[in-house]
């Protein structure tokens, strides 16, 4: 036995029926050899945290634009939280942390610069052109706008992580792919993804947001889910200063959300003891999730988050700026395309013009898309550095 075969035989014997096994992958579109100490899970990761669409989240907002602080989260940090979290959830249900990991550090790949005010923005500018959502375009980034192979397009993984990535589900995201429709719902590693999401942006965003000064404690004690965090940590830590009892909460934060995500997904893996992975797709509704109180006082907090937070007038301006430079550049792409990189023009003729220049510009970090604005619009915003990438 190989290596890999030898990991293999071991993981089966570990994994929860209704986990992901090797078997269950569905193969690749472009069949390629087996790696010798490598699963075809491992495989899929390794090809995501490579590949340049990956690199790009470093400079791509999260919520707070990254260049005004360097403590503030990005696309990049936010992934790799998201799979921490779905990692931990996953060894403790005996799920696949491979699946896991490879679906969360991919679930944002398309996102553009500036967040979802940028999404929102090529959306509109996509209208009569298919529309633009980050969820979709994560999956199209994987399958086609990769190109790291001389054969094919895309990173070639698996059906099974590539379904996770298109039924991916949250307040914030739309499952995307009409060739998955046929499974209800996303294997259950896909299911804890969209958990684990929720529960990393909630506890970062509220971290982030305290830090910045853009909602004060005292509000967020009228909320039952951060008050028991912070209750928590008063009790856990008395004689530390108010700096350090807030971060200790915005963790028991993230700690209450994950243990209850883990025992109320137990009890309903354990009432409907699902036979396989496919049981775990065709069942009515998802298996991973919180239990009712707790969603409640999470949709609490969630709505707080969206009223002062996501729409702070503070936040306002460079929003509005993020928007029109978007728009402009979009614009300015559409009207001369001469000016996009040759890759991408050759593209034009079969995919049409605002499908390129929306993929370009979806693809760009926030940083980039300033320098781009100012050359070819003559944008006067100002920069973080000179050391942008494509």
């Amino acid at each position: 036995m190989t290596e890999r075969e030898q990991f293999e035989s071991w993981h089966d014997s570990f994994l929860a029926p209704w986990a992901l096994h090797e078997r269950d992958s569905g193969g690749r579109e472009y069949p390629q050899d087996e790696h010798p100490y490598r699963t075809s899970y491992s495989r899929d990761r390794d090809r995501i945290v490579h590949c340049s669409a990956f690199r790009r989240l470093d400079y791509k907002t999260q919520v707070f634009v990254p260049h005004e602080q360097d403590h503030y989260r990005t696309r990049l940090t936010h992934s790799l939280e998201v799979a921490q979290i779905a990692r931990t959830l996953a060894r403790a249900l005996r799920a696949n942390e491979d699946v896991c990991e490879a679906v969360a550090l991919a679930h944002d790949l398309g996102h553009p610069p500036f967040g979802h005010d940028g999404e929102a923005v090529l959306d509109e500018l996509m209208a009569e052109h298919g529309h633009f959502e980050h969820n979709r375009q994560s999956l199209r980034v994987v399958e086609h706008l990769e190109h790291p192979y001389p054969q094919f397009r895309g990173l070639n993984l698996t059906w099974a992580v590539r379904c996770c990535l298109a039924k991916h589900s949250t307040r914030y995201d739309a499952p995307a792919g009409a060739a998955f429709d046929a499974c209800r719902q996303a294997p259950l590693e896909g299911q804890l993804v969209d958990l684990a999401d929720e529960i990393a942006y909630t506890s970062a965003d509220t971290a982030d947001a305290l830090a910045a000064g853009w909602i004060a404690h005292e509000h967020l004690l009228e909320l039952a889910l951060y008050r028991r965090a912070w209750e928590t940590a008063a009790a856990a830590m008395p004689q530390a200063s108010p700096v350090h009892k807030r971060i200790r909460a915005c963790g028991n934060l993230l700690a209450l959300l994950t243990d209850n995500a883990l025992a109320a997904t137990a009890q309903t893996l354990g009432r409907l003891n699902p036979a396989d992975c496919r049981a775990v797709m065709d069942a009515p509704a998802k298996l991973a999730g919180l239990n009712e109180n707790l969603r409640r006082e999470l949709d609490q907090l969630q709505q707080f988050l969206m009223e002062k937070v996501y729409l702070h007038p503070k936040g306002q301006a460079s929003k509005d700026q993020a928007r029109r430079s978007l728009r402009e550049l979009f614009l300015a792409f559409i009207a001369h395309p001469e000016e996009l990189p040759d890759r991408y023009r050759r593209r034009i003729d079969q995919q049409g013009p605002h499908r390129v220049v929306c993929d370009y510009v979806a693809g760009m970090t926030d940083r980039f898309c300033i320098l781009e604005h100012r050359r070819i619009c003559g944008g006067s915003g100002s920069s973080p550095d000179q050391n942008a990438a494509e």
